[in-house]
């Protein structure tokens, strides 16, 4: 993988990320050499804050981490547009899933954009909608694209492994 990025058009560097106590655990943090430092620094700030936000609960970093105008792009039924959606997410599923961490598998600055791969972890010990939890594994991934200007996270697009977490939940009961 790291000899085809290399070979890229566009240069990368691939820097690996160590997990500090209370910080977002990032596996590979891929930056293209394009972007000035000073945006880059402000994007990956942005971006580890943010998800730092989804890995405690902790709405203190999502504030410092979005855009008074933050837009979720697809955004699910039932959650509010804006910067109190992610919040209430957030609640919602740490109701479902108290210990809920997220792990940053790899991350991808590139312009304004930084691209995300993620892994979402805990155990189901709530409920969710009508199921009660029986302290079953949750393991699924995630991919988000933010767009960062001037620091702030504007804009979300997201795709989760539903059919997985609804699966592990036992909500979800079908067939491999």
């Amino acid at each position: 993988m790291r000899k085809r990025m290399a070979a890229a058009a566009t240069a990368v560097t691939l820097v690996s990320m160590p997990a500090f106590a209370a910080e977002v655990k990032i596996d590979d943090l891929i930056v293209a050499k394009t972007i000035p430092a000073v945006q880059r620094d402000a994007e990956v700030k942005a971006a580890k804050a943010f998800y730092q936000f989804w890995n405690t609960g902790d709405e203190s970093l999502l504030n410092a981490a979005i855009s008074r105008n933050f837009i979720d792009h697809t955004l699910p039924p039932g959650r509010p547009q804006g910067p109190q959606g992610p919040a209430f997410a957030s609640g919602h599923f740490r109701a479902a899933v108290p210990d809920l961490t997220v792990e940053v598998r790899k991350m991808l600055v590139a312009d304004d954009y930084v691209t995300v791969q993620m892994e979402f972890k805990g155990h189901f010990t709530g409920t969710f909608d009508k199921t009660k939890g029986q302290g079953q594994a949750i393991d699924f991934i995630a991919t988000d694209l933010l767009k960062i200007v001037d620091g702030r996270v504007t804009d979300n697009w997201h795709i989760e492994d539903n059919l997985t977490l609804l699966r592990q939940m036992g909500v979800a009961k079908f067939e491999q």
